[in-house]
């Protein structure tokens, strides 16, 4: 006894599958590493309220922050892995400057923790060396630095920045300039 298939069945199975087969070959087809980076909202540079992260859960262990752009600073470097806390922007009552960065009251415990990307992406507001102001309109920095300088200013102080953090890593840090 032979078996018929009917062609209402054929026709949408192999349809089906080269559908699946196409689909499959410009993702295999493309380099390791071409895979981009999705565009982040920025925060404002200079805002007066800290960034929220409403998935993290600060009663466990220090942790990276979830994929975005955090204002903030480096509190503290090690080992290739940067501690880091939200920071806003306070206005001066006084009247003598603007204002200045502060971060969360003393004893708050909004910190995150996230390796340093051996491809970090660092603008500098004061250049490599610290000496010219490079920044672009806003008060971010423009001028592209090492790594190592990045890493460098990490330990000496606390440096106003965007922090990005992608898959768990610091990919991007931007340097808000402060007079």
């Amino acid at each position: 006894m032979k078996h018929a298939l009917s062609l209402r069945v054929v026709v949408p199975a192999a349809t089906a599958a080269a559908l699946i087969c196409a689909a499959a070959l410009p993702a295999a087809a493309l380099p390791a590493g071409a895979a981009t980076m999705p565009k982040f909202a920025t925060p404002k540079p200079y805002g007066t309220s800290f960034q929220s992260d409403p998935r993290h859960d600060f009663t466990k262990h220090i942790s990276p922050r979830h994929d975005g752009i955090l204002r903030g600073w480096v509190t503290y470097y090690r080992s290739g892995v940067a501690e880091y806390a939200p920071i806003r922007w306070a206005k001066d009552k006084t009247g003598h400057t603007e204002g200045h960065f502060e971060g969360p009251p003393e004893g708050d415990v909004t910190a995150y923790a996230s390796p340093v990307a051996k491809n970090v992406v660092f603008y500098s507001a004061t250049g490599c060396k610290g000496t010219t102001v490079t920044v672009k309109s806003g008060g971010l920095g423009a001028k592209r630095c090492s790594r190592s300088v990045l890493i460098s200013r990490m330990k000496a102080k606390h440096h106003p920045a965007l922090i990005t953090v992608y898959r768990g890593a610091i990919v991007k840090v931007q340097e808000i300039y402060t007079p």
